[in-house]
């Protein structure tokens, strides 16, 4: 059970990452700031996925990180079934 508490804690972190970066683009000084260039680096090839799939409506609403969200806890469900399944 701790490979199933690791997996769920990665999870955790970076849908934690995601909030930050989507938080920090509405402000620029901050969005610029080295912490937030670091987060954007891991979040943002993600999170171009789903803008590829929906773009931002109106050029002002961004709809990709909802289902960033979404996809993450699909994808944590379905691995924690898997080590479930291995464990047992």
């Amino acid at each position: 059970m701790i490979l199933s508490q690791i997996v769920h804690y990665c999870f955790i972190c970076y849908t934690g990452m995601l909030i930050i970066r989507i938080v920090a683009s509405w402000f620029p000084r901050v969005a610029f700031s080295h912490p937030v260039r670091f987060i954007s680096f891991y979040t943002d090839p993600y999170l171009n996925v789903f803008r590829r799939l929906i773009p931002p409506i109106g050029g002002m609403l961004d709809l990709s990180p909802f289902l960033a969200y979404v996809g993450l806890t699909f994808s944590e469900t379905i691995i924690q079934s898997i080590i479930y399944r291995c464990l047992i």
